[in-house]
């Protein structure tokens, strides 16, 4: 793995982050509730909520040096997963939000969602730890 490339692309993920964890807890508040699906047993306003702290605080996780970085890798890319189900709500219920207007659109977004799981196991050297420890025959 590139390590400059990693740390680039690592801090770019934690930008991101950062930005949407804030935009969650400020200013994108109402937009970001139409993502969460009405199934959802806790209240739209505290999903968002609670998911812009996550999400800084897995942007902040991504910064500080740590030999656990693997581990926040994973962590993230767990975060991306749980909030998947809020995608394919908004696509199958047709909820315009962040630009996305039109099924085509909302479409695209769900082949986002993997992307981002590959970048965090990759920008933080999650999979190649994991592939390294089962190749040496340690458990995960």
């Amino acid at each position: 793995m590139n390590d400059l490339a990693a740390s680039v692309a690592r801090w770019l993920l934690a930008a991101f982050l950062g930005f949407a964890g804030l935009s969650h807890l400020f200013w994108g508040r109402e937009t970001f509730q139409a993502q969460v699906p009405d199934w959802l047993p806790l209240g739209a306003d505290f999903v968002v909520l609670a998911s812009g702290v996550v999400e800084v605080a897995l942007a902040l996780a991504l910064v500080v040096p740590t030999r656990h970085r693997p581990l926040v890798g994973w962590v993230v890319a767990a975060f991306f997963l749980a909030v998947f189900p809020g995608n394919i709500a908004q696509y199958v219920e047709g909820n315009d939000a962040f630009g996305l207007d039109t099924d085509g659109a909302r479409l695209v977004r769900l082949f986002v969602q993997p992307l981002l799981i590959l970048w965090a196991l990759w920008c933080t050297g999650a999979w190649t730890w994991f592939r390294s420890r089962r190749r040496d025959g340690s458990s995960p």
